[in-house]
């Protein structure tokens, strides 16, 4: 009877397993900071759904990880936090790697947008007060694979 109860259950979450969504690629950057190089390792939302998705739901992003919202070229990015329980810093950054501009302690599950100053190549978000903190500023150059790979 055990056993049968067993195989039920594992029956009854496989659907559920099978459409979680893979996990994103990670890869590590470098912002060369005012107060020097700082490294993150940050998930790469480079398509539609996972962009979408971005951090929503999170309730703990770790120290020192972030999301990378890849557009492939430069855009007029908006952003919101709606579902996402985390406040954020957001790094709108141009093409060429230096920061264009810092939202700062995006609110928690607010529908305001928040929008890039000029066209940007990336986003990447990361914990509340760290880009203060830590000195990264627009102006600052962020070291990633996105602005040496070609599309």
């Amino acid at each position: 009877m055990r056993l049968l109860c067993a195989i039920f259950v594992v029956a009854l979450l496989t659907p559920v397993a099978t459409l979680a969504a893979p996990p994103l690629p990670v890869e590590k950057i470098v912002i060369d900071s005012r107060g020097g190089p700082r490294t993150f390792t940050v998930e790469i939302a480079a398509d539609d759904a996972s962009r979408t998705t971005g951090l929503m739901h999170r309730t703990r992003l770790a120290p020192g990880a972030g999301m990378l919202f890849d557009f492939k070229s430069p855009i007029m990015a908006a952003f919101w936090m709606k579902d996402t329980p985390l406040p954020l810093d957001m790094l709108f950054v141009r093409a060429d790697g230096s920061i264009s501009t810092v939202a700062a302690n995006a609110v928690p599950y607010s529908t305001a947008e928040i929008m890039s100053a000029e066209p940007v190549r990336v986003v990447i978000e990361i914990n509340s007060g760290l880009a203060k903190k830590l000195g990264i500023t627009p102006g600052c150059k962020v070291h990633a694979a996105e602005f040496t790979r070609g599309y």
